[in-house]
């Protein structure tokens, strides 16, 4: 009595509006005679088709998939159940901090209290005076079957959320004990993030881009750029009508400034993007908290149909109404990490009615079971009468069922995973005939270019919508830059327009890197849509950093094209066109090398306002050592090096030497050597008089035309001899690439999404 399973070649794909991957379509698996054995893995995937292939030669077509049957022996009913996700044993336990007292440090000898020796306790193994060991599962087992939803109830701090993520990789494997199975065969971390998704309880979405648009980029993501444009829109339109969207289509998502979508349309927003490519397991972590109870049993009748559709639900819920109770297939309650009850919500009756408190026909079943829970656990004894009940129950229940383990468990990994690729499921499809499951299926749907023109589009589009943000920032700018043009206008050759003119630079300068700080909040807000999208390789992390790269460059080009224009001819700077073009490239080095800097403080502070303070204060540590306030041979040995860190110092030696880089440019002249001296009260007369002692003095002749200082000599003085104006303009360039480096590495260790 084998099983086998054949390719049907006669099932075309010819209606584009109801593509072969349809969500809710459940293909049904029928009967055909026994005709050849069983092929191998490799043979199946080439005769079901490869979707990274086109029917055609023009690149723009969807390859044709194939249904799948199951055949068995005559007489032999098929197998229908593909997939079986179990798990058993799971054990979860961390480390908590001890509250300290003085009491429990310092007991009182020879006291007693109630008549019992107050003599403290020692810390169990493991354990130690400030830290313990708080277990959050303890010992679960269960399994989730295809076509069904498993619900896992409790109150507040059973262990739900804590078992969604152990069943979904989130939990680090040196800390999880257990197994968790598909099928029988362990579930690689690779292979589990293709096959499955994760909803969180967060509703994670942009808010300016519409229902319509943020399902599409999610197919953008999840499905391959073999499928032609309308192939992914006709999939966006299909789940968008089983989600229940379509009134809500062109309406944007909103948040706390702009109006959107309900509280129920996003939740289905949110589970919509995560089964756009159709994953065999969806985990979701309380889809129902905050919503009414029909927006509530709306989401869950969507999962119902997901389930149908070939794919394991498992969903963690708080309360289910009598009519979402009515849609779950299997329930586990959990009370402080352990199983109190596991079965079918039909066998809950029985079960608290043979362990002695039976649920009167008018109470809600769950909210029942979760009052008596919440009973046992503030009494002495706790739930561990509950727990061993369930255990015996359990025994006694597998006892009584006949089913063998090759039936509960139905088909092999590899093949359900073919089965379901040949049904439409996995959209992104199977790219080799690896006999290996986790070879399957790609690691990501499209190539690295694809990712980050698809992530650039995104973005600019969310930017688009909210203009004021932009306008702000210009704003800011150009508010600056005609500040800095009318204090500091039309400043002359003169010693004291020197000295000017070096203020002016500092202050210019160090103001591109202030006013970059408003990117602070940008990935801040996005950190958590980054982590879910990538947790699940929706795209390359590579990717989102080139791409946030590439999008802010042109607003930083228009922003520092606003603020050289506003104050290069105004103040009167030198150097005619030239010195125009190396200016506003040198503003320009610094909004990016600023913006790079304050984009990897994002990635690793978790606050805005911390963020804030950190920026600000070492902007003003910048400014410090930059050689403005102190010139480089005048500042302390051991910080010199703050001085070659410093952001600042080389785009303001830059401007220095863009200025007074001229040999012939004069700049003090004859008696304009007094000024800023205490001399220069003099009358002219007594002035020139000086010029001819110091000339007797000097042996040489000094007039009041004679040239005393050029811009050499500014920049000698100033200690700005050691880097040409181009080689401080590419090293400020170097550091914003550094810093979007350090940015990178920031992505990879901060967005693991996984408890330790």
């Amino acid at each position: 009595m084998s099983s086998r399973i054949v390719a049907d070649n006669s099932l075309p794909l010819t209606n584009a509006t109801t593509p072969y991957f349809d969500l809710m379509e459940v293909d049904h698996l029928t009967r055909r005679p026994v005709s050849v054995e069983m092929p191998t893995l490799g043979q199946l995937l080439k005769n079901v088709g490869d979707v990274r292939k086109e029917a055609t030669g023009d690149g723009s077509e969807t390859p044709v998939h194939h249904a799948l049957d199951i055949v068995d022996a005559p007489g032999i009913e098929p197998r229908s159940l593909p997939f079986v996700l179990s798990f058993s044993n799971l054990t979860y336990r961390v480390k908590v901090r001890r509250k300290i007292s003085l009491s429990s440090m310092f007991p009182r000898r020879g006291s007693h209290h109630h008549g019992a020796s107050a003599v403290a306790e020692g810390p169990a193994v493991g354990e130690n005076m400030f830290r313990r060991t708080k277990t959050l599962l303890n010992d679960i087992s269960g399994e989730a079957r295809d076509g069904e939803i498993m619900a896992v109830l409790g109150a507040s701090g059973s262990g739900k959320s804590t078992l969604i993520d152990a069943l979904a990789n989130r939990i680090a494997k040196g800390s999880l004990k257990g197994t968790v199975a598909l099928n029988g065969e362990t579930l690689e971390s690779s292979l589990l993030k293709v096959i499955s998704a994760y909803v969180m309880q967060d509703d994670l979405l942009f808010p300016m881009l519409t229902v319509e648009e943020t399902l599409m980029f999610a197919a953008e993501f999840r499905l391959p750029r073999t499928l032609s444009k309308s192939k992914k829109n006709a999939r966006v339109q299909a789940l968008i009508d089983q989600l229940g969207l379509r009134n809500a289509a062109k309406t944007v998502i909103g948040d706390e400034g702009h109006r959107g979508v309900s509280g129920g349309e996003r939740r289905r927003v949110s589970i919509g993007i995560d089964i756009i490519h159709d994953p065999i397991l969806l985990f979701l972590d309380e889809p129902t908290s905050g919503l009414d109870s029909t927006s509530a049993f709306l989401v869950v009748k969507v999962l119902q149909r997901i389930a149908q559709s070939g794919s394991i639900v498992i969903m963690s819920i708080h309360q289910p109404s009598y009519r979402i109770l009515g849609l779950l297939d299997r329930m586990i309650f959990l009370s402080r990490g352990q199983t109190v009850y596991s079965g079918s919500p039909s066998q809950l009756p029985v079960f608290f009615s043979e362990f002695g408190h039976p649920i009167p026909e008018t109470d809600n079943r769950t909210e029942f079971a979760l009052d008596l829970i919440r009973e046992l656990e503030g009494s002495p004894g706790g739930t561990k009468s509950l727990v061993e009940f369930n255990k015996s129950w359990q025994s006694m229940t597998k006892h009584n069922q006949t089913t063998t383990e090759e039936e509960r468990n139905g088909l092999s990994l590899k093949e359900a995973i073919s089965a379901s690729i040949s049904r439409g499921k996995l959209v992104s499809g199977a790219t080799n005939t690896n006999p290996n499951p986790s070879s399957m299926v790609p690691t990501f749907a499209n190539p690295f270019w694809v990712e980050m023109a698809t992530l650039s589009k995104r973005s600019f589009l969310n930017s688009r919508r909210m203009p004021g943000l932009f306008g702000i920032r210009l704003g800011a700018v150009m508010v600056t830059g005609f500040i800095l043009a009318t204090m500091f206008w039309q400043l002359d050759d003169s010693p004291k327009g020197v000295q000017e003119r070096l203020g002016f630079f500092a202050f210019a300068m160090s103001t591109t890197f202030y006013t970059t700080a408003d990117a602070l909040p940008v990935f801040l807000q996005e950190r958590y849509i980054f982590m879910r999208e990538t947790a699940y390789n929706a795209y390359r992390r590579f990717s989102y950093l080139v791409s946030h790269a590439l999008v802010s460059l042109p607003a930083l080009a228009f922003l520092s094209l606003a603020f050289a224009a506003t104050t290069f001819w105004a103040v009167g700077l030198d150097g005619g066109a030239s010195g125009f073009l190396f200016y506003f490239l040198i503003i320009f080095a610094s909004f990016w090398a600023g913006n790079s800097f304050v984009t990897f403080l994002s990635g690793v502070v978790p606050h805005v306002m911390l963020g804030y303070t950190i920026v600000v204060a070492i902007l003003a540590y910048f400014l410090l050592f930059s050689g403005f306030f102190i010139n480089r041979d005048r500042i302390p040995s051991y910080w010199i090096w703050f001085h070659y860190l410093s952001l600042v110092k080389y785009p303001y030696e830059a401007v220095l030497q863009n200025e007074f880089d001229d040999p012939v440019k004069c700049f003090v002249r004859g008696v304009q050597i007094f000024d800023n001296t205490p001399l220069g009260s003099l009358p002219h007369s007594l002035k020139l008089k000086l010029l001819d002692s110091m000339s007797n003095t000097l042996g040489m002749n000094i007039t009041s035309s004679t040239c005393l200082t050029t811009g050499s000599d500014i920049l000698q003085q100033n200690g700005v001899t050691d880097l040409t104006k181009w080689n401080c303009f590419w090293i400020t360039v170097a550091w914003g690439f550094f810093f979007r480096f350090l940015f990178y590495f920031s992505l990879l260790l901060g967005s693991k999404n996984k408890r330790t």
